[in-house]
């Protein structure tokens, strides 16, 4: 049986080889039909960002989200990049450096063992949250790291509800190079993140994308909570 250290592993190998080309594997996807800098911008948009807040960004990669989230938080917000992949973070940092981006940081970590930052205005995931078996512990110590009225935000894929089983192999066939396997679709993450944000979070929405096959969930920390 395959555990939360052998998906780890999978995952870190994965991205390790494709950290060179991943920039232009997710452009190929827009082939495909799939507008994934659209839903990306629409993930930062959920996030209701203003000039000078922080953001934390659980599976950052080679940062393809930062020029959205400094577009809303201005120089003299932050920017805290968390990737399990050394070789997805050198992208990143080529990016930040490339761009002149002089807040943000870098943070080679698990996500399930990252030390958030106190009163974090907003956390997001796009793509990678639903590869951390441990999903739903990350979003309560997320939830416990926003700032009262911060907003966590997750942008990922999943299978759609009652489709035919031809369809789902398509998805799995498109998804697979990302590190999605046999486990992942018998985890059923998507169904963890709803029950947990849902949960941990106030003005909880989910809305499916793509024909089902994505979807983008968001929450806030309750005003009254400053936990």
């Amino acid at each position: 049986m395959t555990g939360p250290s052998d998906t780890r592993q999978h995952v870190l190998g994965v991205y390790r080889d494709r950290a060179r080309h991943y920039d232009l594997a997710t452009r190929l996807y827009y082939l495909l039909g799939y507008p994934h800098r659209i839903y990306r911008r629409r993930a930062v948009q959920a996030l209701r960002l203003r000039p000078g807040d922080t953001v934390v960004e659980i599976g950052c990669g080679t940062g393809l989200n930062f020029g959205l989230i400094e577009g809303a938080i201005g120089p003299e917000g932050r920017i805290v990049g968390v990737d399990l992949t050394d070789a997805m973070l050198a992208k990143a940092r080529r990016r930040v450096q490339a761009s002149g981006w002089g807040n943000v940081t870098l943070a080679e970590a698990d996500a399930l063992e990252f030390e958030f930052p106190t009163a974090v205005n907003g956390i997001i995931s796009t793509y990678a949250l639903s590869l951390v078996p441990e999903c739903a512990e990350v979003i309560a110590r997320g939830r416990e790291a926003l700032a009262p009225g911060g907003r966590w935000a997750v942008l990922d894929v999943k299978l759609p509800q009652d489709a035919p089983r031809w369809l789902e192999r398509v998805g799995m066939a498109a998804v697979r190079p990302f590190a999605v396997t046999d486990e992942w679709t018998a985890r059923r993450p998507w169904e963890t993140v709803h029950e947990a944000m849902d949960a941990e979070l106030a003005e909880f929405s989910w809305e499916e994308l793509f024909l089902g096959f994505a979807y983008l969930a968001a929450g806030t920390q309750d005003q009254g909570d400053d936990s």
